[in-house]
């Protein structure tokens, strides 16, 4: 558990700082924004990645994400499904 969660945290770390790259963080951001546009839904997550593809608001944005976390959040549908996939004891059987 504790290392899927460093793994994912990583991840989100290395994500955000390619972005904050001026011409390598447009071809990112454009690369994963079906994906932010799935997790976010079609407006907000438009406006996300256009914001991300915009070279120095993009930059500025993903900077104050680093600290702060995503400022436009995702569809609570998303978050449900995040949560359904935990995964639970078995029961036991007493005999």
């Amino acid at each position: 558990m504790a290392k899927t969660v460093k793994g994912r945290v990583g991840w989100e770390v290395v994500k955000r700082l390619i972005k904050a790259i001026p011409l390598v963080g447009t071809v990112f951001s454009v690369g994963l924004g079906g994906y932010e546009i799935k997790k976010k839904g079609l407006l907000p997550g438009a406006v996300h990645v256009g914001l991300d593809v915009t070279p120095v608001v993009g930059t500025a944005k993903n900077v104050v994400e680093i600290f702060t976390g995503d400022l436009i959040p995702d569809k609570a549908s998303a978050k449900l499904k995040s949560d359904e996939t935990k995964q639970k004891p078995a029961d036991r059987a007493v005999d």
